[in-house]
């Protein structure tokens, strides 16, 4: 989950958390709302302004009145051409950018709304977040509508771009990258040039965005869910979070309790481990994950010539890296000619293995396959997965989606600032760990950012949830959402085993999983006891 998406689902955002196809943003379409279903649905109870929002001048965000339109902002404008197609409108909701300064400068944030058909039986909201931090929401609630059935008439499903993603007001530090997640490759020098390139990276921020830097966090957006909240004439919202999204739900209902209904938290953080290093201890699931990809590549052979067995697999992809250690591979012609040397190697088999399914799979084998060419010294041409990869991660064309994501994150939690820790953790970790460990130690920009401004925002034991889980979750390992189930004891835990996958809900296929939610959704009573689901072959 650092880097790129430090939490997001595997099938739509780019980053350490996704498989190689993630950096296209892609809106799935549903079926058009009637209209004169929406135009039904009945005025929601006047919102209440919660505690945590009490101050001089708050009280005009929570009543302001969304002007709805259509989402689609020009004939090119393929996400909000899909939101149209499955009834959504959208509309900017003001918020402030300092919460304990609600008279000063103002940000906006973009939402969309798939209204409720089922007037007569209309639940509520959901409002949903598809992780990161820095994922855009606006595009995933006609895909979640979908993964709902028939529930899904009687929610109005709210998507939400956070403040300084998609969108929202925007934030970009022009950097050259969208990936800070960069190994430090094998020795020192190698250590030396990703401290000098990192901070170089968070000067970059200071430089370019110094005024906002310090009201980018969790805890603000969970301020703006709860002005969204108001601004719907919402007195409670339900909230559906993948990944990072977890921690955000986690964070909402702990800022604003009696102000949610249900809360379903799928492939969940412990919140005690969240902070800029959050990628420690995933080194063993991706491990794992490795392995099961290279059989599958073993029994296909004939498709990518990576081995016929699974250890002689593993043994191309350890080729791949230390060809890179050597020297940078050079991959594609002309304008998509790109150059990885030991740094981006690592993250490029790390951002393959968060999806076990057949589609991802290949994506990973096929990169890989090209990447042994290269490191043979062969001509080859880049297939579109990886160069939409490629060029999200090693050009400016990332540089947004990478600044919101860090700030997020050093906006939260400070990291470690002594270089030489992390540099011990570097070396410490290459015995056990020789691809992923010296990857997840590595040091990042947030070494180098200035301190939050506030805690972390605490976790109220009374919340209850609905926690989604696969075993092999290589972003965010199952034991995470293990102890946020203990965490939560009023809550509930649905796994699915035997899958090495991070985002379940309405994305992988399980129906144990998806008939468990929808059916919470539906009724708003928790399972009586937790849930085990098992992944089904294909």
């Amino acid at each position: 989950m650092t880097a790129s998406r430090t939490g997001g689902r595997s099938r739509s955002r780019s980053s350490a958390g996704t498989g190689i196809r993630a950096a296209a943003r892609r809106a799935s379409a549903v079926g058009l709302a009637l209209a004169a279903f929406l135009a039904a649905v009945p005025a929601a109870p006047a919102a209440a302004v919660p505690q945590e929002a009490d101050g001089a001048g708050l009280d005009r965000y929570y009543r302001q009145h969304p002007a709805w339109r259509s989402c689609v902002l020009g004939p090119d404008d393929e996400v909000g051409q899909g939101l149209e197609k499955a009834g959504a409108q959208c509309a900017d909701v003001t918020v402030p950018l300092d919460y304990s300064d609600p008279l000063g400068r103002t940000l906006t944030v973009a939402v969309s709304r798939i209204r409720a058909t089922d007037a007569r039986r209309r639940i509520g909201v959901l409002l949903v977040n598809p992780g990161g931090p820095g994922g855009t929401g606006l595009d995933l609630a006609p895909e979640v509508r979908t993964a709902m059935k028939d529930v899904g008439a009687r929610y109005d499903v709210i998507g939400m771009d956070p403040r300084f993603v998609g969108r929202s007001t925007p934030l970009d530090c022009g950097w050259p990258v969208g990936v800070t997640l960069l190994s430090p490759g094998g020795d020192r020098a190698g250590f030396d040039r990703q401290v000098a390139f990192q901070k170089d990276l968070a000067d970059r921020c200071r430089t370019t965005n110094a005024s906002v830097l310090p009201h980018v966090s969790t805890r603000n957006t969970a301020r703006d869910m709860d002005v969204v909240r108001g601004a719907l004439g919402e007195r409670k919202i339900s909230y559906l979070g993948y990944s990072y999204g977890t921690y955000l739900g986690t964070v909402y209902t702990g800022m604003f309790p009696g102000r949610h209904d249900r809360v379903v938290l799928d492939g969940a953080l412990d919140p005690r481990r969240y902070g800029p290093r959050l990628m420690r201890g995933v080194e063993r699931e991706n491990e794992q994950a490795l392995a099961d990809w290279a059989a599958w590549a073993a029994a296909r052979d004939g498709d990518y010539g990576l081995g016929r067995t699974r250890t002689e697999v593993l043994a191309a992809v350890d080729r791949i890296t230390a060809a890179a250690g050597r020297g940078p591979l050079t991959v594609g012609t002309g304008s998509e000619t790109f150059r990885l040397d030991a740094a981006q190697v690592p993250f490029v088999v790390f951002s393959g293995l968060s999806d076990d399914t057949d589609g991802a799979r290949a994506e990973l084998a096929e990169a890989l396959s090209v990447l042994a060419r290269a490191a043979e010294g062969r001509a080859t041409p880049v297939p579109p997965g990886l160069a939409q990869l490629l060029r999200f991660t090693l050009t400016s064309a990332g540089s947004a989606y990478g600044s919101a994501q860090t700030a997020v994150l050093c906006g939260d939690v400070a990291a470690p600032r002594d270089v030489e820790q992390y540099w011990r953790d570097v070396e410490d970790s290459r015995a056990e760990h020789p691809l992923f460990g010296p990857l997840t130690a590595a040091v990042g920009p947030c070494a180098f950012w200035d301190p939050p401004r506030e805690e972390p925002a605490p976790v109220r034991r009374e919340t209850a949830a609905l926690i989604v889980a696969a075993t092999g979750d290589p972003r965010t390992p199952y034991t995470g959402s293990v102890a946020l189930r203990n965490l939560l004891p009023h809550s509930r835990l649905v796994t699915l085993r035997g899958a090495n996958r991070h985002g379940i809900y309405g994305e992988y296929g399980s129906s144990c999983v998806d008939d468990a939610v929808n059916a919470y959704l539906a009724t708003g009573r928790l399972p009586a006891r937790d849930l085990t689901c098992v992944r089904q072959p294909g």
